[in-house]
């Protein structure tokens, strides 16, 4: 498993210097800056040249997780439409960063009463398409996301493949969340692992979204890793929700020994 690079995404409060400070200390491969909050694109687009020399500088490399609850599956043409300028820009910020790769959550914030969600699948559909050929055209990956929930959960990417030329980021703790055990991950990413190019390691103790430190829930990693020891060659983001370095440095120790 050498070809597989690892890294952390960044949570509230971190900011992207001390990020690549600890990455490298850890020995990690990259940084997935979390482009929302203190560092959306705005606030990002005058440090582009920053980021990008800071994180050469330190030996990493750059993804990032694009910006949280913005609706590219909208049934309101000018919510989506919004929506999809706002990433579109992101993406190009993050380009200006050196980012290789980005995020996007497979979500909608729709009225459930309202929207049935297989009319809405088209939109989303047709948005990826439109993010995934933008990235394609500038050597940038879009991986989009499973999210816990019943509008796209993982078990219904086999149609996003279908759909279009995306990369998928299989998120082990939304996918727990959605009913899948360590075995059923595995036998996703056994049939699926060539379209998943990225990897969130969200651990839990029950199907409930608590982002532990790696190894500190019930997912039975070593098993989810079988079907990757055999020549993948994605990403591998460590998604704790905490500030606390100790618990992230915890977790790449956990997740070398695995590997």
């Amino acid at each position: 498993m050498n070809a597989i690079r690892r890294g952390f995404v960044t949570q509230v409060g971190m900011g992207y210097e001390e990020a690549f400070e600890h990455a490298e200390a850890f020995g990690l491969d990259y940084v997935e800056v979390m482009m929302d909050g203190t560092h959306e694109r705005t606030a990002l687009a005058d440090e582009t040249d920053r980021v990008l020399a800071l994180a050469d500088e330190r030996g990493l490399d750059l993804a990032v997780h694009l910006p949280f609850r913005l609706d590219i599956a909208s049934p309101f043409e000018h919510v989506r439409e919004g929506a999809l300028r706002e990433l579109l820009a992101a993406i190009e910020t993050a380009i200006e960063c050196g980012a290789e790769k980005g995020v996007v959550h497979a979500s909608t914030d729709a009225w459930p009463p309202a929207w049935e969600n297989d009319s809405l699948h088209g939109n989303l559909f047709s948005s990826i398409r439109d993010l995934d050929a933008f990235g394609r055209d500038r050597d940038f990956e879009l991986c989009v996301e499973n999210v816990a929930g019943d509008f796209f959960p993982a078990a219904s990417f086999p149609r996003l493949f279908d759909e279009t030329d995306a990369s998928m980021t299989f998120d082990t703790g939304h996918a727990r969340m959605n009913g899948m055990d360590s075995a059923a991950m595995a036998e996703f990413l056994d049939e699926h692992g060539d379209r998943v190019g990225h990897l969130h390691l969200n651990d839990t103790r029950m199907p409930k979204d608590e982002h532990l430190p790696f190894g500190a829930g019930t997912i039975d990693f070593d098993r989810l890793f079988e079907p990757l020891r055999d020549g993948w060659t994605g990403t591998l983001s460590l998604e704790a929700f905490t500030d606390d370095w100790g618990y992230i440095e915890t977790s790449v120790d956990r997740l070398d020994d695995l590997l």
